[in-house]
């Protein structure tokens, strides 16, 4: 069954927290940690300080991404979001705060402090990935869909991997051979001339 852009929603709000990522000025892609909030139109609201690489790299660069889920053990369920970021003001910024301080409660904390800064971050692309069933199911959400009708819904992509017979496992049955005191021949240690791994000769 496809997700629904209510259970994608449904979804995001029983996190609190998320992987965001900025573009900085040289080099690679800055990861950080966040607390959010979600709201209707997917939405995602997050405070950080000016001095923090992320708010530098998005006041350059509005666009941001952010990973969510992953965190309960035995849920393989996810999400990945790409938008841009804008600043809220009067009004706006001011219902964004209540809703945020009321999940978030050290944000109100936070909120007194020098320096805090706000943004908002409004979806363009988001793929919900669900390895819990068999096939796995990936749904993307992505423009017309991705709007504030809710009735959209239909415009979500369904990606099935059928040739995902089960959820994707590391092979532990290698994992001696990573291990630098072991011999991957016999799995005991010290060896000068070890056998070489299957398929890396």
């Amino acid at each position: 069954m496809s997700v629904s852009k209510a259970a994608l929603l449904e979804f995001l709000r029983l996190h609190r927290y998320a992987v965001e990522a900025s573009q900085a000025a040289e080099g690679p892609p800055e990861a950080a940690l966040v607390g959010f909030l979600v709201n209707e139109r997917l939405e995602l609201f997050f405070d950080s300080f000016d001095s923090t690489r992320k708010v530098a790299n998005l006041r350059r660069d509005p666009r941001i991404a952010f990973v969510i889920g992953g965190q309960t053990i035995g849920d393989e369920r996810t999400v990945q979001y790409e938008g841009v970021v804008d600043a809220p003001i009067g009004a706006e910024l001011q219902q964004f705060k209540r809703d945020y301080f009321a999940i978030q409660p050290d944000g109100l904390r936070r909120s007194k402090l020098p320096g805090i800064t706000y943004f908002r971050a409004r979806p363009r692309w988001i793929r919900h990935s669900d390895f819990n069933v068999n096939p796995a199911e990936i749904v993307v959400f992505e423009g017309a869909a991705l709007s504030a009708d809710y009735r959209a819904e239909q415009h979500s992509v369904t990606r099935e991997r059928d040739h995902l017979d089960e959820p994707w496992q590391p092979k532990i049955e290698r994992e001696a051979a990573f291990n630098p005191f072991t011999n991957p021949r016999d799995g005991t240690g010290g060896s000068e001339n070890p056998a070489p791994l299957e398929g890396l000769e």
